[in-house]
């Protein structure tokens, strides 16, 4: 403050500033001292106060106010008597503020706060960075078809140390791991909302490397089913939940597609680099060890990228996030779990998911069998272009949505799903089908697959705020973990009962085009819903899972 001028009458006699001593609290102190140093000459009492004396100084010092000799004082006090009594009063406390950081302009602070901004700027493009590398690791659960065929192969070959389970419960330890990954999503939500997401990444990244150090230690069928589909499960739902929300707290509402889309795109992107590496680690290592590779590795890379996480500060605003524009864009408030459950829109978006994942799922692995099938020795590009197709769905619709509106995506990409699957049944179904046309189909449908993990994030954001975004998106991603495990059973029994994937695929796109006609009532909800609103409300982690079962 030594470079501001200073009244240099300021405290020396209560009835000599106009600011009166009634109306000051301790509260409002340092307010005081600032509004008093900006406007002191406006000051009526100053004025009369510096006519009486012979010099003022055109920068008094803060630390050493003018001395004034004793003649001036008693002509001084002489003046204070002659002072009228004043009616002005203090200003409200948001006056106050807004002269203050309205003077605190005039001294040039705007370089120091383009500092700030461009570190939380930064922040929150780290934040994206390693919530995306998270996701990268945790789409290990990716590998579980290849860890079957090893488990089968042990099955068939027997002898000692040989795996000895009934070869219809191959599936069993991914199908629990499936089921725990979406109920560990409600529970770390509330995890977060108490410990924050950093807590809750490095809890995900251990149990997901406790749970691989344990199988690879037996053969025992309860053993994986626990280590496996429990552990390793939740430890995937723990890490894979503390990464979108926080990531969508740094960024504006117009970014919230994109950054969901971006940091779910990991998972999907996952299988290109694990599941080359999984053939390695088996063909150099075998089973066990490669189990025992895996978790020691991928619990290191949670647990230290969990440490780059974090939510914003409070009261933080995301640049560009301005309050007239969230209030165009979304008719969100934070709500909690408990209000949320009561808005009709969650149970016609949970429904939209579970048939979106859950008619994906059907298909998408007995789809791959075929694409592998008929591209012979070129099977494992099929690998390849699904995981990138998975990708880019997420981002793609992310992004799309962030300009067309998030129904609007949904209500195209299930219709869009719809016809892929009812042609389907000829493509895939054919003795011939062309390798081109087979690998082109099965992309577009995980392509639509992965839109639904980049959507739902977004739509809970946007209706539900982001305060309590991990909790709110858990509870709605369980749809994806009901879907997964109530259709790919019901697919299983059509396949078994007929002999032939046709019956899925027609069940399939049936049900997409019922989410579909809900998506459209979704969207005319919407639309009345905005129109008549005048408040500015808050605007909008994501999802995931593009598990592709055989």
């Amino acid at each position: 403050m030594n470079n501001k001028e200073m009244c240099p009458y300021f405290r020396k006699d209560d009835e000599a500033c106009d600011v009166g001593v009634e109306h000051i609290s301790s509260h409002d102190v340092m307010m005081i001292i600032t509004y008093c140093n900006g406007r002191y000459r406006e000051c009526s009492n100053y004025q009369l106060l510096a006519n009486v004396q012979d010099t003022c100084p055109s920068k008094p010092s803060l630390m050493t106010p003018p001395a004034i000799p004793k003649e001036t004082q008693r002509a001084h006090h002489k003046a204070v008597r002659r002072v009228p009594p004043f009616s002005v009063k203090w200003p409200s406390t948001v006056q106050l503020r807004a002269m203050t950081a309205q003077y605190n302009e005039s001294f040039n602070y705007t370089q120091e706060n383009t500092t700030m901004t461009d570190q939380i700027k930064n922040k929150g493009l780290t934040v994206v960075l390693a919530a995306t590398g998270i996701n990268l690791a945790l789409g290990i659960l990716y590998t579980w078809s290849i860890f079957k065929g090893a488990i089968a192969d042990s099955i068939a070959a027997g002898g000692p140390g040989a795996f000895t389970w009934d070869k219809a419960s191959i599936n069993d330890p991914y199908a629990v791991a499936c089921l725990a990954f979406a109920v560990s999503m409600i529970i770390a939500g509330k995890l977060q909302q108490k410990f924050g997401p950093r807590l809750t990444c490095i809890v995900g990244g251990l149990l997901v490397g406790a749970g691989f150090v344990w199988i690879s230690q037996t053969t025992n069928y309860w053993a994986w089913i626990l280590g496996f589909g429990v552990m390793a499960g939740m430890g995937i739902g723990f890490g894979y939940s503390a990464t979108t929300p926080p990531a969508l707290k740094w960024f504006s509402p117009a970014k919230t597609g994109l950054i969901a889309g971006t940091v779910v795109s990991g998972f999907g992107l996952a299988s290109i680099y694990i599941a080359p590496l999984a053939k390695h680690l088996l063909a150099t290592q075998g089973l066990q060890q490669s189990m025992l590779i895996f978790g020691i590795a991928f619990a290191i890379v949670v647990s230290l990228l969990g440490l780059l996480i974090s939510n914003p500060p409070e009261g933080f605003v995301p640049q560009g996030a301005e309050v007239a524009a969230s209030a165009a864009k979304s008719s969100s408030v934070d709500m909690t779990a408990a209000q949320m459950l009561k808005t009709p829109k969650f149970y016609i978006l949970w429904t939209c998911f579970f048939i979106g994942a859950g008619a994906g799922l059907m298909v998408i692995g007995s789809a791959k069998g075929l694409a592998k099938a008929s591209m012979g020795e070129m099977a494992f590009l099929v690998v390849a272009i699904m995981s990138v197709g998975n990708a880019a769905g997420r981002l793609i619709a992310g992004v799309v949505s962030d300009k067309v509106g998030r129904a609007n995506t949904l209500t195209f990409m299930l219709m869009f799903q719809a016809a892929l699957m009812f042609a389907a049944v000829p493509v895939l179904g054919g003795s011939d089908s062309s390798p081109i046309l087979v690998v082109l189909l099965v992309s577009f449908m995980v392509f639509n697959y992965g839109t639904n993990l980049s959507l739902f994030p977004s739509f809970a954001k946007d209706l539900w705020g982001a305060k309590n975004l991990g909790m709110n998106y858990g509870l709605l991603f369980s749809a994806w973990g009901v879907g997964a495990f109530v259709l790919v059973r019901l697919s299983q029994m059509m396949v078994v009962k007929t002999g032939s994937f046709d019956l899925s695929f027609e069940a399939a796109g049936i049900m997409l085009l019922v989410g579909a006609g809900l998506s459209l009532t979704l969207r005319a909800k919407q639309a009345v819903a905005e129109a008549p609103q005048t408040e500015a409300v808050l605007d909008e982690e994501y999802d995931e899972e593009d598990l592709l079962v055989d």
